[in-house]
């Protein structure tokens, strides 16, 4: 049935209905809102600042985000598409470069610290969906994995290929090195696609091999994200937690998969619409993960079972990033952006939980919680841009 106000002809009942929720939703100050000019479609901590991250913008933009003031005055520029996701090299002897994948099918790169633009990686032939930076044997190596179904190797210092990976029959969606079976020499990368598998490889300068005979295929559908445990957090003594695997999927669930079961899964997490991060605080014993339905929530890592969920997004949180303890104190923070294009910030102190909890709870019961209103930014993007970017996310989870 189509809407007669003339505001909104050729839109349905439904989707004025649905507008107007999210403009509602849109007023809460839940997380403490930055508010940015653009959708946000990806979130990298800062490693040498605990107090920042740096986010990927649909129009185009990088972008240095400081939680404690909400600065974003430090800006990348020079892409003329969306950018899908970020990596960060530091090397000892150079100065660290942040990359971008971008809609343009090409890498961009700039000088960390100067923000001028470095070399633009071309090759790929369609979306370059995620980037991975790290070295081989002393050399500084980009990944890159795209919608045109290969992930390529590049060396950073001469912009040329190493290696172009074939195996995925679709878009590669997320690229995670194993910390357990990564050395100095040799690369031990996953890759996850839309069509639901996740191959491995083993990646020198020289050579590329897969280890794996299959791939797994634990999902039902895409699989958005991959994350490994940190090894080194972990008690050595209990070989069922050596760097498990976490991954988020368009199938409604997360899970966890046990290197020393051979990969199964021993642990699923359902959800309500397509999981799209997923980042774990291995001390606190917590698994935060991102849904399309616009909440963050955390679950208990031991159990399976949810113990919050930070609502607060009014469009699909489209990354995680976990931080550590604000000054004073000892619980870990999560970083989450959205479609909306605001970032928030969400403390995982089990009474700042237990309060979100209880302010879910009653919301979801009707019951209104007074808010201060939040001024609205416009989109950087046309039209056009936009129906694109959401044909986009949706083309991921077929």
């Amino acid at each position: 049935m189509l809407q007669s106000d003339a505001d909104n002809f050729f839109q349905t009942s439904d989707s004025v209905a649905e507008q107007k929720r999210r403009q509602a939703k849109a007023d809460n100050k839940n997380g403490n809102p930055v508010a940015l000019t653009s959708k946000v479609l990806a979130v990298h901590a800062d490693e040498q600042d605990p107090d920042a991250v740096y986010i990927a913008e649909a129009a185009g933009t990088a972008r240095r985000v400081v939680l404690e003031t909400g600065d974003t005055s430090t800006v990348y520029t020079g892409a003329a598409a969306p950018l899908t996701s970020l990596t960060i090299l530091r090397s000892p002897s150079a100065e660290p470069i942040l990359f971008a994948a971008c809609w343009d099918k090409t890498i961009h790169s700039w000088n960390l610290k100067t923000r001028r633009p470095l070399h633009r990686f071309t090759g790929h032939s369609d979306f370059v969906k995620c980037v991975l930076a790290t070295h081989i044997s002393g050399t500084p190596v980009l990944l890159s994995g795209s919608a045109d179904s290969t992930i390529v190797v590049w060396n950073v210092e001469t912009g040329r290929k190493i290696h172009t990976l074939k195996g995925h029959a679709r878009a590669v969606l997320d690229l995670a090195l194993d910390p357990a079976a990564t050395t100095d020499d040799e690369l031990c990368l996953f890759s996850a696609d839309t069509v639901r598998d996740i191959r491995c490889w083993r990646i020198t300068l020289d050579s590329v091999s897969e280890p794996l005979t299959t791939p797994l295929r634990p999902h039902e559908t895409s699989v958005n994200r991959l994350r490994f445990e940190d090894s080194l957090v972990v008690d050595v003594e209990d070989a069922d937690a050596d760097a498990d695997l976490w991954t988020a999927s368009s199938d409604k669930t997360a899970q966890r998969l046990v290197r020393s079961r051979d990969w199964a899964t021993d642990t699923t997490l359902p959800h309500p619409d397509f999981v799209r991060d997923i980042v774990i605080d291995q001390q606190a014993g917590w698994v935060i993960t991102a849904c399309r339905d616009e909440e963050v929530r955390v679950w208990s890592s031991a159990s399976g079972e949810l113990a919050c969920v930070f609502s607060g997004h009014f469009n699909e949180v489209t990354g995680l990033a976990l931080m550590p303890p604000a000054q004073g104190s000892r619980a870990s923070r999560v970083v989450s952006v959205s479609i909306d294009g605001t970032l928030r910030v969400w403390t995982l102190d089990p009474a700042d939980m237990k309060k979100a909890q209880e302010e879910y709870e009653r919301q979801q019961q009707g019951v209104e919680v007074e808010k201060e209103p939040e001024a609205k930014k416009e989109s950087m993007l046309t039209a056009e841009e936009e129906a694109e970017l959401a044909e986009l996310m949706d083309s991921d989870d077929e």
